[in-house]
């Protein structure tokens, strides 16, 4: 049975399921006749809502504050209306339990809802009326407006002005049936004990005894309205009271729907004739309100807008799926009154807002439900292990959990043993009942492709669905089971356990309009086309590229899509520093956890970019291992294979194997890939490493902007100890890096910058690294920070007593993870400090560290520089080929620390 029917059944038999405030499914009996055990109880579990009771009451408190006030006019269709509270949610979340519940609250049932707090000082006199607008019938705006009245009449109140509109409507459009037998044929209004029929009768009675209009007994037929009409005109008779002004115009037009939906302006008017003794608030409860909230001409809906404008002194309490959209000016082609201005408090941004969405249960509340729901002998029936399955796999929908509980007693009824817990990791269709029973094919149809993505915005929703208009999606993201995250590259998503259980269900039982896997298929391919189209105009853009990755990935994945821009995608996500893993989540399962069929390119790829992303916070032998193993796979298209060949020789430098790192580079240049133009880049910074700078020139000068020529040559030229050159080349790179939308890479030039103008001006090194720290910030980027840490040190240099020991954690941390060269730079600004210091022993030690740093050839040239600090030649038989002459670096690396030494005798340091 369908949560709808479910509903339905309840209704007809009087029966109230209530889980913690929650409206369930009858499973006592259902429980009771599946097998012969009889020894276990299922219980009525309750919920707090203690803060929609709350809202309960502070709108009872402004709406009788409003009415009670000596301007107050019930007959000002002008002022605002205040006097709607709204509670919103998705099926099955409680909200026809919550306005019961309101409704025997209000009542004086001082048992329900018993921890409901005592509102004091005590609400005003209410007169609670429930109505559920989905109870199998045909919705009639005379039952509606009837269930006020009856309510009003059961409390002996009359209400004379509507009672005579009421008797010339039931004339003209019942004739032959008595108010009486009408009441009593409706449910909704047969509950309701009153004396209304004969309020009616004696009404007709006196206003026929005091106009003398002897044709009115059992009825305001036609022959007498005109003469009524007259005499309350011109005598405004004072026996009857009947003084509302609009009462004449009213009787007067023919009694058809349309004057039907105006009536209700007479009953608020007879409300506020009340003695003060005898004043009340009527407090309607309009349940299930999306079954008049109908699309196109909302016609239904128009009528109850009309209602609650007239009714002033009213409270109408709604529950429904949505939020109620009255404040929209754009419905005012469609509804009565609308906007923001006439329906202030219906505003979300609103000090007072009266739209409330009902939440989820709290994980306590779902363990303490599942514990109490099945009992026996006062015990849980079902176990800790399971409850917590079931309570973190509903997200808190309490309509989930009765599902649950519903599927324990069955399985255990089948063999009389306790399910096993992988039972229970599952979904139910009958959420996908619950939230398709109300959504037009095309609002299904936005839904189940929008499940395909974590988040989505309204362009991607419409064109994954195949639609040619928004209209759809902008119903659906008004839905409450699509939550609003404005850190998610699209504003919207499903709720997990929606999107969860649509992807999985079974449409063919429940669905108009079933979706077959090429269905699916398409649709994936839609969104999959989509994104890559939002990639292409936002391709700048970091947080979009990122979000694109994991988006298209997990799609071509799932659906065995080809990769197409996702290549170009990962190309620019590795290109500018990828720090960000690429996470797609777990593949998907069949209903019994049977793993289904992916697309292995797509899985080798996801995993390629994941790997990456962690070399700065893993050992580089952990990165290369592991991209070898994917390469070993063979599941990555050819073109795609460059990437980890290109990462494994990056780490392989890192690592100090510089034939290893030097083969695979020339591999991929060679190849005149798509990362050819970086391999080369990394050949130079081979050379750069082996002291061979005028082989590395060559190269930079080849480069070109794709290869990033700017930062190698600023790279070149501070190992040259030509600084003011270096920063001119790395400030260039960053500009261009920052145009291009490459954050990762204006970061890592930004730090060069800050290291390299840190040898020769401490002031301007501080600008520069707090510049630094601002794009690695935003970037994430660790081979950036630990850099920046080394400027920071030579910006220290002759200056923090305690450099060398700070020099020490970087350099160790930095070789832990594979980092050497950058171990290298933080040994040699340890070395720059002792020269400037003029410490023969702090240097000899400060070198030594750094010589055993070095491996061979490379990073010699790191060596040569420290004994240039000091003007002396290294005692190694290794030279680099310095791009102006060993006695040019020589004079101006010796020159930066005389500079130093001259600043630090400015300052009263030395």
């Amino acid at each position: 049975m369908t949560s709808s029917g479910m509903k339905h059944w309840q209704k007809a038999f009087h029966v109230d399921y209530l889980v913690r405030g929650i409206s369930m499914s009858p499973s006592n009996l259902d429980s009771a006749f599946r097998g012969n055990a009889d020894d276990f109880q299922a219980n009525e579990v309750f919920s707090d809502r203690d803060t929609e009771w709350a809202a309960v009451v502070e709108s009872v408190r402004n709406v009788w504050e409003t009415v009670s006030a000596p301007t107050f006019d019930v007959q000002d269709l002008e002022s605002p209306r205040r006097n709607v509270l709204v509670f919103y949610g998705v099926g099955g979340i409680g909200k026809t339990t919550l306005s019961q519940q309101i409704g025997r609250r209000l009542g004086g049932d001082d048992v329900a809802m018993s921890h409901w707090e005592v509102p004091d000082p005590p609400l005003p006199q209410t007169v609670p009326v429930y109505l559920d607008l989905a109870d199998g019938t045909t919705f009639e705006l005379a039952e509606v407006i009837l269930a006020i009245r009856l309510a009003l009449a059961s409390r002996g109140h009359r209400a004379p002005a509507f009672d005579l509109a009421l008797s010339r409507y039931w004339e003209v459009n019942r004739p032959g049936e008595s108010l009486d037998d009408y009441l009593r044929a409706r449910t909704r209004l047969s509950r309701i004990s009153s004396t209304l029929p004969e309020q009616v009768n004696e009404l007709l009675g006196e206003v026929a005894d005091t106009f003398e209009l002897p044709g009115m007994v059992g009825g305001l037929v036609s022959q007498s309205v005109s003469a009524l009409v007259k005499a309350l005109r011109e005598r405004h008779d004072h026996a009857l009271a009947i003084r509302c002004r609009r009462l004449p115009t009213i009787l007067e037009e023919e009694p058809d729907l349309e004057a039907l939906s105006f009536y209700p302006h007479l009953l608020a008017w007879d409300i506020a004739q009340l003695p003060p003794k005898q004043a009340l608030l009527p407090v309607v409860l309009l349940d299930t309100f999306e079954d008049v909230a109908e699309r196109g001409s909302r016609k239904n809906e128009r009528l109850i807008n009309r209602l609650v404008w007239l009714m002033p002194n009213v409270l109408f309490v709604v529950t429904g799926r949505n939020r109620l959209r009255w404040d929209d000016d754009r419905l005012r082609e469609k509804l009565w009154r609308t906007g923001a201005v006439r329906w202030p408090l219906l505003r979300s941004d609103t000090g007072e807002p009266r739209q409330h969405l009902v939440g989820y249960l709290s994980p306590h509340d779902r363990d303490t439900f599942l514990a109490q729901r099945l009992t026996r002998d006062g015990r849980p029936m079902i176990p800790r292990t399971h409850r917590q399955v079931i309570a973190d796999r509903s997200e808190g929908l309490p309509l989930y959990l009765d599902m649950a509980v519903s599927l324990f007693v069955e399985l255990q009824h089948s063999d009389g043993a306790i399910p096993p817990v992988e039972a229970f990791d599952r979904d139910f269709s009958g959420l996908v009942t619950a939230t398709f029973r109300d959504l037009t094919l095309d609002e299904q149809s936005v839904v189940r492709a929008v499940s395909l993505l974590e988040s989505f915005s309204i362009e991607l929703a419409t064109a994954a669905a195949g639609l040619a208009r928004d209209s759809a999606a902008l119903c659906v993201v008004d839905r409450p089971f699509v939550e609003h995250d404005d850190s998610t590259l699209g504003p919207y998503r499903l709720h997990k356990l929606v999107r969860s259980a649509i992807r999985n269900a079974d449409f063919d039982e429940d669905s108009r309009d079933p979706w077959s896997e090429s269905d699916w298929r398409r649709a994936a391919q839609r969104a999959f086309d989509a994104i890559g189209e939002q990639w292409r105009r936002a391709h700048d853009d970091r947080l979009v590229l990122v979000a694109c990755l994991r988006e298209g990935l997990r799609l071509a994945r799932d659906f065995s899509l080809r990769l197409g821009w996702l290549e170009d995608a990962a190309v620019a996500f590795v290109r500018d520093s990828a720090v960000e893993t690429i996470d797609i989540g777990d593949a998907p399962r069949a209903q019994d956890g049977t793993p289904l069929p992916v697309d292995p390119a797509a899985v080798a790829l996801a995993l390629t970019l994941s790997v990456i992303a962690r070399r700065n916070s893993s050992h580089r032998q952990t990165i290369v291992d592991e991209l070898r193993a994917v390469l070993t796979t063979g599941d990555l298209p050819a073109p795609m294979r460059e990437i980890p060949e290109y990462y494994i020789a990056m780490c392989e430098r890192d690592l100090g194997n510089f034939d290893a790192s030097m083969r695979g580079m020339r591999k991929v240049a060679d190849r005149g890939g798509r990362l050819a133009p970086d391999a080369r880049r990394g050949l130079h910074h081979l050379l750069r490493r082996l002291g061979r700078f005028r082989n590395a020139l060559e190269i930079a000068e080849q480069l070109g902007a794709t290869g990033r020529q700017q930062r190698a040559l600023g790279e070149l030229w501070w190992s040259q100890g030509n600084i003011a050159l270096a920063c001119t080349s790395l400030a260039v790179a960053r500009d261009q890096s920052t145009a291009a939308g490459l954050s990762g890479e204006a970061a890592l030039c930004q730090s060069y910058l800050a290291f390299a103008a840190a040898f020769q001006d401490r002031a301007r090194a501080n600008i520069q690294v707090e510049h630094a720290r601002e794009l690695i910030a935003a970037a994430r980027v660790g081979w950036a920070e630990v850099l920046l840490q080394v400027a920071a040190l030579v910006v220290d240099a002759g200056h923090d007593p305690d450099l060398p020991q700070r020099a020490d954690e970087i350099a160790i941390s930095a070789a832990a993870v594979g980092l050497t060269s950058l171990a290298g730079y933080a040994r040699l600004a340890a070395c720059f400090h002792a020269a400037v210091l003029d410490s023969p022993q702090l240097s000899d030690h400060a070198r030594i560290l750094l010589r055993e740093g070095v491996r061979g050839a490379e990073f010699a040239y790191l060596v040569e520089i420290a004994y240039m600090f000091t003007d002396r030649d290294s005692p190694s038989t290794l030279r680099s080929d310095w791009i102006e002459g060993e006695s040019t670096a020589k004079q101006r690396w010796s020159g930066l620390v005389t500079d130093r030494r001259a600043e630090l005798a400015a300052t009263g340091r030395n």
